[in-house]
């Protein structure tokens, strides 16, 4: 019977400042709604999943479609206006998974959460079933003096190096003596043979020229390195943590 229901999940509190916060009594009735707080009430943030009162609906979008002042946006707009008018909003309290990958470590971490013998999010799970887009591409090859451990790896790869607790794209090729860890891989990139890349998040179409070192922290609180798509890399570069290689050559 609510006007409109928003799905919030419990957050740590000083990550609570990213999100739009709702303060909601035990019933789950919201008296009071923050967007991205500097000082944040609550750890309740909206997971962006509304359910709706059509009519409602229809009535805010129209008045706000007609503010030339408005920013066409339902945190900063239509849910501050609804609640102040007195509607029926309320708060559901979701438990399962879920990650908001609005920054390089939370994205990050979603993808390192798909690992492991009892991964936080499985994408085995027969009673959750995650369906992807499938590569016409060659099943996976791992060479005769390769490593991987803890990893996931999709169609096309060729491994003839070492992978530790990584996840790799459709098509990565990893060349003899190469060493990845920690460390998330994008479709169609090439680790060219002895090279060495850590902590770090690399986008589709790169090249890591041989002999290079990506990423060099211990720790992924140092910072991840993060290295867009298409950045050739030349050979025996060294690019330390927390850094961001956004085009050409380097």
């Amino acid at each position: 019977g609510a006007d409109c229901t928003i799905a919030v999940i419990d957050v740590p509190i000083e990550e609570a400042s990213r999100f739009g916060i709702m303060s909601a009594y035990d019933d789950g009735r919201i008296y009071k709604f923050a967007e991205k707080p500097a000082m944040p009430e609550s750890t309740n943030a909206s997971m962006g999943i509304y359910i709706f009162n059509k009519d409602k609906l229809i009535k805010y979008l129209t008045e706000d479609d007609a503010d030339v002042n408005s920013s066409k946006d339902f945190g900063k707009n239509i849910i501050p206006k609804m609640l102040s008018a007195g509607e029926k909003m309320y708060a559901y309290a979701f438990e399962g998974y879920w990650k908001d990958v609005g920054t390089i470590k939370s994205l990050w971490e979603a993808n390192m959460d798909i690992r492991g013998d009892s991964p936080s999010l499985s994408l085995s799970d027969e009673e959750w079933r995650i369906y992807s887009r499938h590569e016409n591409s060659a099943p996976q090859y791992i060479g005769k003096d390769a490593v991987i451990e803890n990893s996931s790896l999709t169609s096309g790869c060729e491994i003839n190096g070492i992978v530790k607790n990584s996840v790799l794209g459709n098509g990565v090729r990893i060349e003899s003596d190469a060493v990845v860890c920690d460390s998330v891989i994008f479709e169609n990139v090439t680790i060219g043979k002895g090279a060495i890349v850590n902590y770090s998040i690399i986008d589709a179409n790169v090249r890591i020229g041989e002999e290079s070192v990506i990423g060099v922290q211990k720790d992924v609180a140092d910072g991840i390195c993060v290295i867009s798509r298409g950045v050739k890399i030349s050979r025996n570069s060294l690019i330390g943590d927390n850094r961001i290689i956004n085009e050409g050559e380097y």
